[in-house]
């Protein structure tokens, strides 16, 4: 009582502008605790919608999953724990087999009325259920379980952390991304054209992946295709002629064209380097490169400079000193080769097998990939 008193003794001493500022000062602080208190009851409204929302997800979720890779069934059981603990009831697993790939299992599972088909597994996997989800509109979600994840990666979707991944996966966050396709032209038994994320290559790359030793790749990762590389650096060139088409509509033509790889890609990125800095996969377009060597093994040396030199400088160029290496790179919506005798074709990292005529191309924006989204509350 005594401290109220002397309290309200200076407070009716205080002179009458005193009295004002400090009840201005006071309104103020009001103000801003309320608006602080607001705003934050509303972000725990917010996050508690989303809960629900998650809790009561209506959504049918499809796995396509690899059970050849290692602990798959440990992942399988983990996914369904995880999701009968999120209140995720509408789920089914579908798993491929040696003449059931992820297209298959991903046009299963869509017949099966899946919303989101989810492929869990390695690039392979994922370009393969990719490639029946473009165009659909339902999206796909990402549990990288192989060794290189290389479009995970690209997506910022977590590698190496599979709670996180699903969260990722069961999530709305979401966005459009390109899709590549490789058709083998002279192929009769082809009845599709095989879909890529990161890159396709004919010649040199396919070669080297071809002669990977899968243990090996078990053990070592994606530093074990620099054992098939070797085995590849001194076989014959190819030979044939390009045709590209420009995101313009322009023609440009190359004959008498000699090589060691022709790429496409769609994302440029590879654990350490940098193959095509300017290639986006949301742009609507590839980028597609040509590189050859002269020289024997000088030329792999200054080829490798190249690469080295483009990662670093982030851009799309040729080391200046480079004397016995070629890299020309174009951008294009899409580019055919005919070829002089076949050769190995790749897509993702998956042979298809030899082929004298190829047709690439892009579907800008067909794909819808469920990726982190930050919260927020506007």
């Amino acid at each position: 009582m005594y401290f109220l008193s002397r309290l309200f003794a200076k407070i009716e001493n205080m002179s009458k502008p005193v009295l004002i500022t400090c009840a201005a000062i006071v309104a103020v602080i009001v103000i801003v605790l309320s608006i602080v208190f607001a705003v934050r009851s509303r972000k725990r409204r917010a996050l508690a919608d989303v809960l629900g929302k998650r809790n009561n997800d209506s959504v049918h979720y499809a796995f396509v999953i690899n059970p050849s890779k290692p602990q798959a069934s440990e992942h399988r059981r983990f996914i369904a724990s995880y999701c009968a603990n999120h209140g995720l009831n509408d789920i089914e697993f579908i798993e491929t087999k040696l003449d059931k790939d992820g297209r298959v299992c991903a046009q299963e599972a869509l017949d099966h009325g899946a919303d989101v088909v989810i492929a869990v597994g390695g690039d392979g996997t994922v370009r393969t259920v990719a490639s029946a989800l473009s165009g659909t509109g339902h999206a796909l979600g990402i549990i990288p379980i192989g060794t290189g994840n290389l479009f995970a990666r690209n997506m910022g979707i977590p590698v190496g952390d599979i709670e996180a991944a699903l969260t990722v996966a069961t999530s709305h966050g979401s966005r459009t991304v390109d899709m590549g396709r490789m058709m083998l032209l002279d192929n009769e038994n082809e009845d599709h054209a095989h879909a890529f994320l990161i890159i396709a290559g004919i010649g040199f790359d396919a070669a080297m992946i071809d002669d990977t030793d899968p243990e090996l790749k078990k053990n070592i990762s994606w530093l074990a295709y620099f054992v098939g590389g070797m085995k590849n650096l001194f076989a014959p060139k190819y030979h044939g002629t390009v045709t590209i088409t420009g995101a313009d509509g322009s023609i440009h033509s190359k004959s008498n064209l000699t090589f060691r790889t022709f790429m496409a890609g769609n994302c440029g990125e590879i654990p350490m380097f940098s193959l095509m800095p300017e290639a986006s996969y949301d742009d609507g377009i590839l980028d597609f490169e040509i590189l050859d060597t002269t020289g024997g093994l000088i030329g792999w040396v200054n080829l490798a400079g190249d690469i080295v030199y483009q990662t670093v400088t982030k851009k799309p160029e040729q080391n200046p000193i480079s004397m016995n290496s070629t890299v020309e790179q174009i951008q294009g919506i899409s580019a055919e080769l005919e070829l002089e005798k076949p050769a190995l074709a790749e897509v993702d990292g998956d042979i298809l097998g030899e082929s004298q005529h190829i047709r690439i191309s892009v579907e800008k924006h067909a794909l819808t990939v469920r990726v982190p989204e930050t919260p927020s509350v506007s």
